[in-house]
């Protein structure tokens, strides 16, 4: 989830809306008031049960409410802004886009501020919210789910659960299979441990001391990266999940190959200690129940025959002087880690989809990410073909570094995707040309791309829509 920067501050109001809304009181648990950014506009923010939201209204609503799901941010995360697209809310030009045309837009931050995997009450915040935006302002003509990353996730399971109240879903850079990555994060986090520091006292999960063993594993990577041994291993892990080796947004497809595992650190460190490893675990046991991973069984010579840098990893290892047979061998030796039952439950009640698509889905993805690498969509597609209809699925794929980094002209073009998915019963042509074609006719404003990972600043970016074929998850959950 792009940072932000922090409002002028929260509100706690408990005055009911202004007239040039509505008349009628928030329901309970609700605080929220009206401002006017601009003649026309209406902005809404408040809280609902301790979750704060935003709201964006046009001058002429078009009926259709665009209702955004944040991405995953971890503890200690500093308060910022509710977003309400891929796009930082202090320079979103597609909000301002999608407002010029008429569309409401709203995000609820969830309560915690959002913090952690935060899944379960994405889902209940999201419908109250949609709850309040029907009693208070109206009820739409239809209802987008939209969300990024772990919000993803959140909007595909909203559509899922509740049809009635949306008609179509639009994503990025998508986890789709939360449940699924934290194993496969798991087992990133396991080679690292296994075959870089073994006798660091790690916690891979229930860690009595997480910050301790996160900075453990980030050292064992930097270390790593001085020796060809190093190097060669630290290919390895990332292979276990398909980590890529392209890391910046605004850098071009990196074929050196020291390049490439000098990238693919840098996804280990920061997306992976972070985000599925020990400064994560206790928010997700907490609401878990328990520890959900497990790599009981897993047999890590044939997830690196699977995987989609297979002959990268043999290229180190020759390189390094390195028997690769001796390192799987002292991975298949090591003692594997266990999940609780019931913590598995959680993750399935909250975080993997059917597939069941009972309204269009348009989704986008970066081939570069290796944060949610985008083996996800093809992991969901999956889904779609044995449980829904293949047909109301579509997916684009960017040729770019990064976690979500897209252009706001990108992430228009979803969405007009979408929209005309829906006003005509048909898709449109989504040849990677025809996007592109229309991505640079937004014009220039529209093309800058935030470099999430490594600068986190905006840069001139031309679309890159691209025809992609992701590679299998190896560790999905379905």
């Amino acid at each position: 989830m792009p940072r932000a920067t922090v409002l002028a501050r929260r509100l706690t109001l408990t005055a009911a809306l202004g007239a040039t809304l509505t008349t009628a009181a928030p329901p309970p648990g609700t605080a929220a008031a009206s401002t006017t950014p601009e003649p026309g506009r209406r902005t809404v923010t408040g809280a609902i049960n301790g979750a704060d939201y935003r709201v964006e209204l046009p001058a002429h609503w078009n009926g259709t409410l665009v209702l955004y799901s944040h991405g995953y941010l971890p503890e200690g995360f500093p308060p910022f802004g509710t977003a309400l697209t891929n796009r930082p809310p202090d320079r979103s030009e597609t909000e301002v886009w999608l407002l010029d045309h008429g569309y409401a837009l709203a995000a609820s931050q969830f309560a915690e501020d959002g913090l952690g995997y935060a899944v379960e009450r994405g889902l209940r915040d999201q419908i109250a919210l949609l709850d309040w935006f029907e009693s208070n302002v109206g009820r739409p003509r239809r209802t987008i789910a939209t969300g990024q990353s772990m919000g993803a996730s959140i909007a595909t399971l909203l559509a899922e659960r509740n049809p009635h109240r949306f008609a179509g879903v639009a994503t990025l850079c998508g986890e789709y299979d939360p449940h699924g990555g934290l194993n496969a994060g798991l087992d990133v986090l396991f080679a690292i441990r296994t075959l870089l520091a073994p006798d660091a006292g790690i916690d891979l999960v229930r860690p009595t001391d997480p910050a301790a063993s996160g900075a453990a594993l980030g050292a064992a990577v930097d270390e790593a990266l001085g020796t060809p041994e190093g190097r060669a291993r630290i290919a390895l892990a990332a292979a276990l999940n398909n980590v890529t080796g392209w890391y910046s947004a605004h850098e071009p497809r990196p074929t050196d190959p020291l390049v490439r595992v000098q990238n693919q650190a840098e996804w280990l460190k920061y997306a992976y200690t972070l985000g599925s490893g020990p400064p994560a675990r206790t928010n997700l046991e907490r609401r878990a129940g328990g520890n959900p991973s497990s790599n009981v069984g897993v047999d890590y010579r044939r997830q690196l025959s699977r995987s989609a840098q297979t002959e990268q990893v043999e290229r180190a290892y020759q390189v390094a002087g390195l028997d690769l047979r001796a390192d799987l061998s002292r991975l298949a030796a090591a003692p594997r880690i266990a999940a609780d039952p019931a913590a598995v439950g959680y993750m399935y009640r909250y975080g993997v989809p059917t597939g069941r698509t009972p309204v269009p889905v348009v989704s986008m993805h970066t081939t570069g990410d290796g944060g949610a690498p985008p083996d996800q969509e093809r992991w969901y597609a999956d889904q779609v073909r044995r449980a829904g209809d293949p047909g109301r699925l579509r997916q684009l794929h960017v040729a770019r570094g990064g976690h979500c980094s897209f252009s706001a002209a990108e992430e228009i073009v979803l969405l007009r995707t979408l929209f005309a998915r829906l006003d005509t019963g048909r898709w449109p042509d989504t040849s990677a040309r025809r996007l592109n074609d229309q991505a640079n006719a937004l014009g220039a404003g529209y093309q800058l791309v935030l470099d999430l990972g490594r600068t986190f600043q905006d840069a001139p970016m031309p679309p890159a829509f691209t025809s992609f074929t992701p590679p299998t998850a190896l560790r999905p959950s379905r």
